[in-house]
């Protein structure tokens, strides 16, 4: 008897004194995050990298107003992408540590310049700090005939690595990496 009327009073009490608050959620992100990783297969578990990015898109606009050549750029919306090397890759002759690294990049009509900075968690490239840069590397245009409104990051499979492939519009850029 007792029992039930210790739990009849917790009840009552708590249906006075608690306040159910409705969670609100955001809408869908304009930019949605992506994960791109090597080897793409699902069915392999053992990566030997994966980048977590934002995915801007043109909407008419151009690659140019939203990624200006000659200037730092984050590769890609919101947060500066995150590449994670799960073992030392080789990227244009040179070693970079197995790691976690902000990734950057400095468009070019010819040839961009990929950054591995060692500063993670940055908004945009506003606080882009060349100091921390751990690599820079170039990194070879092309032009495909398609076209891809949103900014997308692939690994294509080549002999001992992959190329890192990012797309926009009709640009490709390609970087070789190699375990």
């Amino acid at each position: 008897m007792k029992n039930l009327f210790t739990t009849t009073l917790m009840i009552i009490a708590l249906a006075f004194t608690s306040t159910v608050h409705a969670q609100k959620f955001s809408g869908l992100d304009k930019s949605p995050a992506d994960i791109a990783s090597y080897p793409s297969d699902y069915k392999v578990s053992q990566k030997s990298m994966r980048v977590t990015y934002s995915r801007p898109q043109l909407k008419g606009r151009s690659i140019s107003e939203l990624a200006p050549a000659g200037k730092v750029w984050r590769t890609g919306a919101n947060e500066a992408p995150e590449i994670v090397f799960y073992k030392d890759a080789t990227i244009g002759g040179k070693v970079i540590p197995a790691g976690s690294y902000a990734l950057f990049s400095i468009p070019g009509e010819k040839e961009w310049t990929i950054i591995f900075n060692k500063n993670l968690n940055q908004w945009g490239a506003y606080s882009y700090d060349d100091t921390a840069d751990v690599l820079r590397v170039p990194a070879k245009v092309s032009q495909a005939p398609e076209s891809l409104d949103a900014f997308s990051i692939a690994y294509k499979e080549v002999e001992k690595g992959a190329h890192m492939v990012i797309g926009w519009g009709n640009t490709r850029v390609s970087l070789p990496i190699s375990f």
